[in-house]
């Protein structure tokens, strides 16, 4: 067994949904810790200060380091400020595995869920590349609400070619704002904006992505929907069972009654491997010798 690990998860989210969790993987014990800092960037760089060289992984969350949309790379001016003051301690924002191991669980579901000619509401593609081209690789029929989600703008897309199109005007933009400006974060992530994009809801048999957006703006009524997503708490749960969804699939696994955020397990893999960065051909390794695997929860009616 190899020396204990200790990653954290310094997020911009809300401090309610902290946690601290022990275990092992690929033979090491990990600690493993989300720390919330509400939205306050300030608070997040000094953490990020004291932190450096104590752990051996940071995890960025309620922030992208980047939107990847194909082969292109938007980076976040806000993100990469928070990414410098990680000197010592290598710092990951979840993107390596979103765009290997949600793959891989799209595929894996395919045998059993049937994705070809699925109705599919992705929430936000530009933060799920990965998960979006599987999805359209086994023939779902998808609806893009990047533009409704994080800008408002009550428009949706259908494929990821036309998301392409569309990045390359914008993202230059977008990557310049505040976080907060167009994602969840600090007391946001417990709201509710339920009366955008209702008809979307209602027309999905799926419904993927972050799951801050759809907590945030999902109706009250998800009878009969499957979810696919990554961080839920336990209490997460529950509302999605209160509200009818008949399964929730979490890319990762869960452990205490949550599922491990991508950035926080992620962080987990640099600091078991000593290696970082991480190549592609590294995740699908690392996936493959740990055996982890999304977790498949029937809330309501048959399995």
């Amino acid at each position: 067994m190899g020396e204990e690990k200790r990653v954290v998860s310094v997020s911009l989210g809300s401090s309610t949904r902290d946690a601290h969790i022990e275990t092992e993987i690929l033979g090491t014990p990990v600690v493993i810790e989300r720390k919330g800092v509400d939205g306050d960037v300030a608070r997040a760089i000094a953490m990020i200060d004291e932190l450096d060289g104590t752990i051996d992984a940071f995890g960025l969350g309620g922030i992208d380091l980047f939107l990847q949309l194909g082969e292109r790379r938007y980076y976040f001016r806000e993100a990469r400020q928070l990414a410098r003051h990680a000197k010592t301690t290598p710092i990951v924002c979840g993107a390596g595995l979103k765009n290997t191991l949600e793959r891989r669980v799209v595929e894996q579901l395919d045998s059993t869920l049937g994705w070809r000619g699925r109705r599919v509401l992705m929430v936000s593609a530009a933060d799920r590349f990965g998960m979006s081209e599987a999805l359209e690789a086994a023939g779902a029929e998808m609806v893009y609400g990047d533009l409704m989600f994080s800008l408002g703008v009550p428009l949706t897309l259908r494929s990821l070619k036309s998301a392409g199109r569309l990045a390359r005007v914008i993202a230059p933009l977008i990557v310049r704002l505040p976080v907060a400006w167009i994602y969840p974060t600090g007391e946001s992530q417990e709201a509710s904006n339920s009366g955008r994009a209702g008809r979307h809801f209602a027309w999905a048999e799926v419904i993927a992505g972050d799951f801050h957006f759809i907590r945030r703006y999902a109706p009250a009524d998800l009878s009969g929907k499957i979810v696919l997503t990554n961080t839920t708490t336990a209490s997460d749960v529950e509302l999605l069972r209160e509200r009818g969804v008949a399964t929730l699939i979490t890319t990762t696994p869960r452990y205490g009654g949550r599922s491990l955020s991508t950035n926080l397990l992620e962080a987990a893999f640099v600091a078991v491997s000593g290696k970082h960065p991480l190549s592609p051909e590294d995740y699908r390794e690392l996936l493959d010798t740990s055996g982890l695997q999304p977790d498949v929860q029937t809330l309501n009616g048959p399995a």
